[in-house]
């Protein structure tokens, strides 16, 4: 069984339609905390909801569109009229963009690629920086990628769209730390079986790749044993 080291806390996992962010979510609702699950898809979410409830957990879902503007103002209130406090927000929610050299990057998809990968996570720091600094504990874990810190050809717009995440997340960590018992993690979940990896190497058999259970495990692990903040995990296969 697992330890319910999390009951009582309240997490917001974005991107938990699938992959990394649904394991994500259901992992943290075993550990007992309630999961607020966020997605565009609703079906989607409400299949993972579904498992988290059959588990014994408990899970509220939010299907929304992270670029659409005013959405993260209008979830956070939710929450804050809900719950009055934020735990754990796990940014996840990320798109691949189409692989292609600099030179030829499209400049619109660039915009929705930076919208969603950094710009709508900025405004989840900022629209729940006050329910973060309520808790006893918040903690804020972001997922990112070996290309944001090893640039990599034909990578060019999501790698840089990472490294502006953890540039943004690590920098909002230096300036909480001192006034919010609030820590920052970021997490490299390396070669891992799910979607977006399979768009990103069409050919690559995922069956040896690690599930998105191992990094949700991880994430627990994280939160279990703490960290101080600006730490770094990097997962291998």
């Amino acid at each position: 069984m697992t330890e319910k080291f999390l009951a009582g806390r309240v997490a917001l996992v974005t991107g938990a339609s699938r992959g990394i962010g649904a394991a994500t979510a259901e992992a943290l609702a075993a550990a007992g905390a309630h999961v607020v699950i966020t997605a565009r898809s609703g079906p989607e979410l409400e299949a993972v909801e579904e498992r988290i409830h059959a588990a014994g957990g408990s899970a509220t879902i939010a299907p929304l569109d992270l670029t659409e503007s005013d959405s993260i103002a209008r979830l956070a209130s939710a929450a804050a009229e809900r719950w009055g406090t934020l735990d754990v927000l796990v940014l996840n929610a990320a798109m691949l963009g189409a692989l292609t050299p600099v030179a030829q990057i499209d400049g619109k998809e660039f915009n929705r690629l930076l919208t969603l990968n950094v710009l709508a996570n900025q405004a989840l720091i900022a629209n729940f920086d006050p329910l973060l600094r309520k808790s006893e504990a918040g903690r804020v874990i972001a997922v990112t990628s070996s290309v944001g810190r090893q640039p990599r050809a034909y990578w060019g717009a999501y790698g840089a769209s990472k490294a502006a995440l953890e540039t943004l997340t690590l920098a909002y960590a230096e300036e909480v730390k001192n006034l919010a018992p609030v820590k920052v993690a970021i997490l490299d979940p390396g070669a891992t079986a799910t979607k977006m990896r399979g768009k990103a190497f069409p050919g690559e058999d995922q069956e040896t790749l690690k599930p998105p259970t191992a990094v949700a495990d991880a994430v627990v692990e994280m939160l279990r044993t703490d960290f101080e903040t600006g730490f770094r995990l990097e997962l291998g296969k």
